[in-house]
């Protein structure tokens, strides 16, 4: 039985999706030490987890743009 759901597309392409979120944990964890929260409290934890959201999501902007940003000359 488990078998069979393993071979189906939906499971597959679930496996995959799964992938994704797990690498970004893995990331959020290993390299921006959100191992473990030093600000106390729901509303700390909610911060420093945005906060580094946001850095991630910056690091994510920041492979898209070919050559960083361009600056012009006044």
């Amino acid at each position: 039985m488990a078998r069979d759901i393993a071979q189906t597309d939906a499971y597959v392409t679930s496996r995959r999706e799964r992938k994704k979120v797990e690498m970004l944990f893995a990331h959020l964890k290993r390299i921006l030490r959100l191992d473990r929260l030093r600000l106390r409290g729901p509303s700390g934890a909610r911060d420093e987890f945005h906060l580094a959201a946001a850095a991630q999501n910056l690091r994510k902007l920041a492979k898209l743009l070919p050559n960083g940003p361009q600056i012009r000359a006044a």
